[in-house]
């Protein structure tokens, strides 16, 4: 069953927010400490950009009619994850951050734009269209924050 463009542009605004909140406070140090299972907050955000620039593209790719090219094994998923932490982890706070609004804005930017069968989540195979990926990551800087009293 398809989702709604409404439904998605709420559900990816809640996520944000909570990943965004999760941050207030945070210094460039606390962002760059490699803590969370040998990530930084930082790598964290650089990781969820990524994916929104890959959920854009299958958006937009679904919408243009082909199918989608992240249909992927757990290893294959696994060694995606590792090349582009390796491409990403050396840049700036400032430049994630960048990297996490500008993703996101695409992400909405391609459900805005979407057809209907790019709305269907069974196009996407088992990861769907409605990702809790921000919600997540939240949850483990928001651990992290918690353990260390920030």
């Amino acid at each position: 069953m398809a989702e709604t463009r409404d439904s998605l542009l709420r559900h990816f605004a809640t996520v944000r927010s909570r990943l965004t909140a999760s941050l207030d406070g945070l210094s460039e140090a606390q962002m760059t400490e490699i803590t969370l299972d040998g990530w930084s907050v930082k790598d964290n955000l650089a990781h969820i950009a990524f994916w929104d620039d890959l959920r854009a593209d299958e958006i937009i790719r679904i919408s243009a009619g082909f199918d989608s090219v992240l249909k992927m094994t757990e290893q294959q998923d696994h060694e995606l994850n590792a090349m582009a932490y390796e491409l990403r982890r050396n840049l700036s706070p400032a430049q994630i951050l960048w990297e996490l609004r500008h993703s996101r804005q695409r992400l909405v930017d391609a459900i805005g734009a979407a057809t209907a069968r790019a709305l269907d989540p069974d196009a996407y195979g088992e990861a769907g269209l409605m990702s809790t990926h921000d919600a997540q990551h939240a949850d483990y800087i928001r651990n992290w924050r918690e353990g260390r009293s920030i």
